[in-house]
């Protein structure tokens, strides 16, 4: 069960200010278009081929870019002007929403259920959700394996209080499942198709049907403000990114792996599960926002988060044409 403390302590992380000398505060007027990124996905095959530098050249704009291992850090610095723009799952931005980070929902992605599993070992005596009971779940705490563990316990009638939860992150998480400290894993790809490659994994379940997988692009408030025709140009070219590496897949999967390191056979698992589609990206839809303000809304019941929220209170959506 996670106490009131927990939650102190996670919103307490998402307000903290990401210290990175190399990032410069956010100005009005902008010659300049920081982005942070993680290594997948579309940003990072934009990034590739330098397809949002070509886009903001004529309007006299440069684009620097600012790795980041995983979201909440990335929305700490976007929420305090240090970036611009940047992407994340779905449940760090509930904490950034909470500890009050100046952001705001500017596009999303819908990615394939499928990428993400509940994994056990081979010989393990666990067969269904329900054999999860007194087990030692690990899923990192915060992220959207965190949602699926919730939903997933739910659908066998459990609650995470019935299991023993190690919040670990993904790479802690795949050196305890590897020794077998911990009995099932909650993560999402390509931790999730490097581990099913080992012979000695299993997948227990997957999320599909358990949990949609949504993903978000985020801009500075003061950021999206002052210039809502660059982050209107910037999903659009996304949105063209993701659609040509679709229609391309090997040779994206070629990309993706340069990329990531990531071995090509992993990278192909990953591209090509149930329902992949690079191409969906778009700005806020009304079923984007419903999901996340229900996920808003069942978080805060069960005492993750300390506070109620109204996702629409930060979601930017661009003008009509």
């Amino acid at each position: 069960m996670i106490t009131r403390r927990q939650s102190l302590a996670l919103i307490g992380a998402a307000a903290t200010v990401l210290s990175m000398p190399a990032l410069r505060p956010a100005r009005a007027a902008t010659t300049e278009f920081r982005i942070g990124w993680q290594k997948n996905g579309v940003l990072a095959l934009a990034k590739r081929t330098g397809a949002i530098e070509k886009r903001l050249a004529p309007r006299g704009i440069s684009v620097t870019w600012s790795e980041f291992t995983s979201g909440p850090p990335l929305l700490e610095a976007l929420g305090a002007g240090s970036l611009d723009f940047g992407p994340t799952g779905d449940v760090p931005p509930l904490f950034a929403q909470a500890a009050g980070g100046n952001l705001l929902y500017v596009g999303t992605y819908r990615g394939p259920s499928t990428g993400s599993a509940i994994l056990v070992h081979k010989d393990s005596p666990i067969a269904s959700l329900e054999d999860l009971k007194g087990r030692k779940v690990a899923f990192k705490r915060g992220s959207s394996a965190h949602n699926f563990t919730v939903k997933a316990l739910r659908k066998a009638g459990l609650a995470v209080s019935d299991v023993e939860a190690i919040d670990l992150p993904p790479p802690d998480a795949a050196a305890a499942f590897k020794t077998g400290s911990i009995d099932a894993w909650a993560i999402w790809d390509p931790y999730y198709a490097i581990a099913e490659a080992d012979p000695q994994t299993r997948v227990l379940t997957t999320a599909e049907g358990i949990v949609d997988s949504w993903s978000f692009y985020f801009g500075n408030g003061d950021f999206t403000a002052a210039n809502p025709d660059v982050l209107s140009e910037v999903i659009d070219e996304l949105a063209k990114t993701g659609a040509w590496a679709q229609s391309h897949i090997e040779e994206t999967i070629s990309a993706l792996s340069e990329i990531t390191g990531v071995p090509i056979e992993v990278t192909r698992t990953v591209l090509t599960r149930k329902g992949a589609d690079l191409g969906r990206v778009h700005p806020l839809t009304d079923e984007a926002i419903s999901y996340q303000q229900a996920l808003a809304d069942e978080f805060h019941d069960l005492g993750i988060l300390p506070k109620k929220l109204t996702i629409s209170d930060i979601v930017w959506l661009p003008k009509a044409s």
